[in-house]
């Protein structure tokens, strides 16, 4: 895959061919044999303006099927080259290609892109940057003397005394949100998720997997070593063991310091460190400019979504399966998703194919309770869920507030929900039961953060509000991998608009099937 710069002039479209295959990699004395991009762990970075056309041509040289999902785009018309596995298209069979076509518009900051089906996101990612747009002002902060991406990954970074770095920080992880700090250095946030802040300061970032963090950095400590340290945030409280085999580690090194001089450590938080996960998430809020979204005030659809974990029925081929306690799930208002397997979602909802999926999502669970009182005999009512391919569908330029409540049904967990093409304003969070009277007078209608990943407070609640803008089939998921592969999910099915700019167009030639 071809790479940009800041500092080159770039044509459009940008143009990318992408072979994915076999790795072998040494990693603990061992090899192993993975699926990366273009050789590469993680893979290249895609570099681009805002007004930018991508095109990216993906053979797939590996033995199994593959999808490449582009984190955080608006895909907007471009439906059909978003890459959720089932959802948006069927599989890059091995041998086979696929081009991925689409046009950045009203996006800057940082994004990336990686695999969307099975585990194959552990090492088929890599990092997307939009540039503003070529002619126009740099950034509404400080220009940085340096921009570093750092997914988080072992990372060797050399700085110079008084210089301030640009650190675009990407959480690939499978399944840990993180804990991210720089000995004897603070930060400054000024963007997440691809979309601007307001300035804020913090000497620890808290990250969960999907989400992006831009952050400020100046070199101003005295000049030696530092660790920068990524400590799993595990929201449960558990006994930690007693070798620290969970922390990686990266350094930062001044160019002034001695070669013989040993890095520094920072003092991270505890994995279960609540309190400092919710300062952060809730403490950001976001950067409003001349022509800025702003908080649709009208609400056309409100839904209350329950998130965790839960039990499903076994099937008759389980052999393994305890018909009693079932198997482990997960769900939201009581579904369980069930990725179709026929055709994509999109392909359905395009020729009008029925029996691949029912769009009647429910609006609230089955039952409203105290969902975050592991003590109340009501959560065992609910253990066991049903799987089922259900969809919400919304007419064109509907406006959705949406609560995302945790529960303690198996387990109280901080849930990561990332939607498809589009944006969210975090109007609030808090932890145990939503409670609107409670809650409505807390929230930020001003200058909301902005996002596509919202990490659901442990034990608690959010509350987002987003414009369903864009035609298509778009999903909703837990970034937990392993939540998603057990049903927490589920799709916004967006009709088209009254005009030829609002329809979604036909499948590109290419378009792949099952």
């Amino acid at each position: 895959m071809a790479q940009g710069d800041s500092t080159t002039p770039k044509s459009i479209p940008f143009q990318s061919l992408v072979p994915v295959g076999n790795l072998t990699v040494r990693r603990l004395c061992q090899n192993r044999v993975i699926t990366a991009v273009n050789g590469r762990l993680p893979g290249p970075t895609i570099d681009v303006h805002e007004g930018d056309t991508v095109v990216v041509h993906v053979i797939n040289d590996s033995p199994y099927n593959i999808t490449i999902h582009w984190h955080g785009v608006f895909q907007i018309l471009t439906a059909w080259a978003d890459g959720p596995n089932m959802i948006t298209q069927c599989p890059i069979q091995p041998g086979k290609g696929y081009t991925y076509k689409f046009k950045i518009t009203g996006q800057e900051g940082t994004l990336w892109w990686h695999a969307h089906n099975s585990v194959f996101r552990e090492t088929v990612y890599g990092a997307l940057i939009i540039r503003p747009r070529q002619g126009t002002k740099a950034y509404p902060f400080p220009k940085p003397d340096k921009e570093i991406p750092i997914l988080l990954d072992i990372y060797k970074l050399e700085v110079e005394t008084g210089k301030t770095y640009l650190l675009r920080i990407i959480n690939a992880a499978l399944d840990n949100e993180l804990f991210f700090k720089i000995a004897g250095h603070r930060f400054t946030v000024v963007a997440v998720d691809a979309s601007y802040t307001n300035p804020y300061k913090t000497d620890v970032i808290v990250i969960a997997p999907g989400q992006t963090v831009d952050a400020l950095m100046v070199a101003d400590a005295t000049p030696t070593s530092y660790y920068m340290a990524a400590l799993p945030y595990i929201s449960t409280a558990s006994p930690r063991q007693a070798f620290d085999n969970t922390t990686t580690t990266g350094i930062v090194r001044y160019k002034s310091a001695s070669p013989s001089s040993q890095p520094v450590m920072p003092t991270m938080p505890s994995f279960f460190d609540n309190d400092a996960a919710f300062r952060f998430y809730s403490n950001l809020t976001g950067l409003r400019r001349p022509g800025d979204r702003t908080v649709p005030l009208h609400v056309d659809e409100r839904m209350f979504v329950t998130v965790g974990l839960g039990r499903v029925a076994c099937r008759p081929d389980q052999v393994s399966c305890n018909q009693t306690t079932g198997s482990l799930a997960a769900s939201m208002n009581n579904v369980s998703f069930q990725f179709p397997t026929t055709m994509s979602l999109l392909q359905a909802h395009y020729e009008g194919v029925e029996g691949v999926y029912t769009a009647d999502f429910p609006d609230e669970p089955p039952v409203f309770f105290d969902f975050t009182n592991a003590s109340n005999p009501s959560l065992q009512s609910l253990m066991f869920t049903s799987k089922a391919t259900k969809v919400k569908k919304l007419k064109y330029n509907t406006t959705v507030e949406m609560v995302l409540q945790d529960t303690a049904i198996l387990g109280i967990e901080n849930h990561p929900m990332h939607i498809h093409t589009f944006n969210f304003f975090v109007l609030a969070q808090g932890f145990g039961n939503y409670d609107q009277a409670t809650a409505e007078k807390s929230y930020n209608l001003v200058d909301p953060q902005v996002r596509n990943t919202i990490a659901v407070p442990t034990g608690g609640w959010a509350v987002i509000r987003f414009t369903a803008n864009n035609p298509g089939m778009w999903i909703m998921h837990c970034h937990f991998d392993s939540h998603l592969l057990l049903g927490l999910a589920t799709a916004f099915e967006v009709d088209n608009g009254p005009t030829p700019e609002s329809t979604l167009p036909p499948p590109p030639p290419d378009y792949p099937t099952c």
